[in-house]
């Protein structure tokens, strides 16, 4: 059983990895969801973790919102991939339960400091802000923390909000910096390695023909992907970025990992969010950085629909 802090931005692509975490308790006590400014403004990446949470009927888990803007550089949002709710076409409405009492780093500082070194495990799927000013409250917590599963950067697929910047990473470059820089063990899900996990047609009606209320929520949302994967790419499958996370933390053997020296690009306009990968390492066992390179995307999805028929 992995001891779970989830931090995210909901977001399409969010919103399915909480569908996945939700239906997988067997596996993953969560802890936490923490939010932040992201994909959406901070308001609206809350009350979609709440939104989520409701379908699940997750009702037990507690939800906490946190940074509203990035460190250093001014806001940016992912509005025209994700629409103007943050959830697609996915029907929205006022959660019956909203987001608890406190600041989502000062929570991930409580919760990591309450357990047993290496105990608790972050999921991080947005902008990492809230986990950059917890390392900031409370350097001790690097030590403490488990592995930190991170949807972020890209090497060889290059960037999908700049030419060469992730989005996740671009939002809020310096809060990455203080992540990759901090020791803490992390493994890392790029461009390269989601853009190989993707939500063609078929594995879409796979997902609408299981009637529980997260898998016909998780179809809705995947449809919007595909239909901007269609009109703006040219594809038949948009790729499942933030799923990943989880699928890893649920069956590793899912994925394949290299290790590496990881830096990013924070003064530079061009190429501001750019993270260098560099495979080239002197002793790759000192490494506290994985970075995925191969998915197995029948496995995933596979994964993704056993649970969502829970």
């Amino acid at each position: 059983m992995t001891k779970l802090i989830f931090d995210c931005d909901p977001g399409v692509d969010d919103a399915v990895a909480l569908f996945l975490a939700f239906a997988s308790p067997q596996d993953l006590e969560i802890l936490a969801i923490t939010t932040a400014a992201g994909n959406v403004a901070a308001n609206l990446t809350a009350r979609n973790a709440a939104i989520i949470r409701q379908i699940a009927g997750r009702e037990d888990v507690p939800i906490h919102a946190g940074a509203q803007r990035p460190l250093v550089r001014p806001p940016v949002g992912a509005g025209d991939f994700h629409g103007e709710s943050g959830l697609g076409t996915l029907p929205v409405f006022e959660p019956t339960k909203g987001a608890a009492k406190g600041h989502a780093a000062n929570v991930i500082v409580d919760l990591v400091m309450a357990h047993a070194p290496g105990e608790v495990t972050i999921a991080a799927t947005g902008a990492l802000t809230n986990l950059a000013l917890a390392m900031r409250l409370e350097p001790a917590i690097t030590a403490r923390l488990g592995p930190i599963a991170i949807m972020g950067g890209a090497r060889r697929e290059g960037g999908n909000i700049t030419a060469s910047a992730e989005f996740n990473i671009y939002a809020d470059p310096h809060a990455a910096d203080v992540v990759f820089t901090s020791g803490a063990r992390c493994v890392v899900f790029g461009l390269d390695v989601t853009h190989q996990v993707r939500a063609d047609p078929a594995r879409t009606a796979a997902i609408a023909a299981i009637k529980t209320p997260a898998a016909q929520a998780s179809a809705n949302l995947l449809e919007f992907s595909n239909a901007l994967e269609r009109d703006i790419v040219g594809g038949t499958g948009a790729p499942i970025h933030d799923p990943c996370v989880i699928a890893w933390l649920l069956a590793p053997q899912l994925f394949t990992l290299r290790p590496c020296d990881l830096k990013v690009e924070t003064a530079s306009p061009l190429t501001l969010g750019h993270t260098a990968v560099e495979f080239r390492l002197a002793d790759p066992s000192a490494a506290t950085v994985q970075w995925a390179t191969g998915a197995d995307a029948d496995g995933v999805f596979a994964l993704l629909n056993e649970r969502l028929a829970r």
